[in-house]
């Protein structure tokens, strides 16, 4: 359904040297299959999207590559044209309701309008669906919510009224960027089950953009792992948990708190942050937060090698001169 090939993004600023935001990601998304983009902040995830999108200033970013969506590529397609594409076939979550909806607006009239655009039906048809669509997202009493304004509903209820709207028009591919990010523990639940029930119920395939493997765990059937810009290691959602083998998804895992662990035992972080990195064009990114990085590592052409799934279903590639032996770590034993 979806086939991104090479793509990069770079940022130009004012007096200032041009930065490198996505360098060369290709992924591939199937009907009905939800992929999973995970990183650090910084690592490209959202930029990555909103190129899809079209959604990145054309003043200030320069955008290369192709994403094809059956066979049409959108990253070459006139603004009308993708205009028409977004909300009808190709719709977007985004991480902070309170800023993506209208606050102007009532969020019935913010259905409505994509309703009224994408399907051409009049506007007590559209009201009536709107109202269909809050019940199906769980907002209690929709009748009357739809005639409310976003600072009238809570964080849940926001983040469930703007899923209604991406899912107006059951469009064919759903991109959610961080959708739980600012909800509690109780609501991101909530919300992440419903996602899994209207995928499986309307068909409809989905990239889920997070920092959270647990999310990634319970909703993706493959996953891409990103850093600094590049994806670093892409495998089904089994091998990964069973089996990763970048250092950095290693190291990723082995920062999650388990609940198991004896009582005062530390967490694993990763050393050093996201900024503490080199140019891909010169070595591996990670290099300089990796124990096991070595001379070997300072080298410009470290692509995507293929490794032996434990699944045999989905090809494991991984960016690394040292990757991680098969089998899983000890802080993976008792999740396996």
């Amino acid at each position: 359904m979806l086939a991104v090939e090479d793509l990069s993004v770079t940022f130009q600023h004012r007096g200032g040297p041009p930065t490198r935001a996505v360098d060369g990601v290709s992924f591939t998304v199937d009907p009905g299959e939800v992929v999973g983009i995970v990183g650090e902040s910084g690592s490209g995830k959202s930029v990555t999207s909103m190129a899809v999108m079209g959604l990145l200033p054309a003043r200030t970013s320069r955008v290369t590559g192709s994403a094809r969506f059956d066979d049409r590529d959108l990253l070459r397609m006139p603004d009308a044209e993708r205009s028409r594409l977004r909300g009808k076939e190709i719709a977007m979550v985004f991480q902070d309701p309170m800023s993506s909806l209208n606050p102007v607006l009532t969020v019935g009239l913010q259905i409505t309008e994509v309703l009224q655009r994408h399907q051409q039906v009049g506007r007590a048809e559209a009201r009536e669906q709107a109202v269909e669509l809050l019940h199906r997202v769980g907002i209690p009493d929709p009748r009357r919510r739809v005639g409310e304004y976003p600072h009238q509903l809570s964080g849940g209820m926001r983040q469930r009224a703007l899923i209604a709207v991406a899912l107006a028009c059951r469009p064919r591919l759903l991109i959610c960027d961080e959708p739980t990010t600012a909800l509690d523990v109780t609501i991101q639940a909530q919300v992440l089950e419903l996602l899994r029930e209207l995928v499986a119920d309307l068909g409809t395939a989905m990239i889920m953009i997070t920092h959270d493997l647990g999310v990634v765990a319970g909703l993706c059937d493959r996953v891409n792992v990103m850093y600094a810009g590049r994806v670093v290691e892409s495998a089904g959602r089994r091998d990964l948990f069973a089996a990763p083998r970048h250092r950095y998804t290693e190291g990723l895992l082995a920062s999650i708190p388990r609940l198991d662990a004896p009582r005062g035992e530390g967490l694993t972080p990763i050393p050093g942050t996201p900024r503490d990195t080199v140019g891909w064009d010169r070595a591996c990114a990670f290099a300089p937060r990796c124990r096991h990085a070595s001379d070997g590592c300072v080298r410009p052409d470290l692509a995507l090698e293929p490794m032996a799934p434990r699944s045999g279903e989905v090809e494991h590639l991984v960016r690394c001169v040292h990757p991680a032996p098969v089998g899983a770590p000890e802080h993976l034993e008792g999740a396996r």
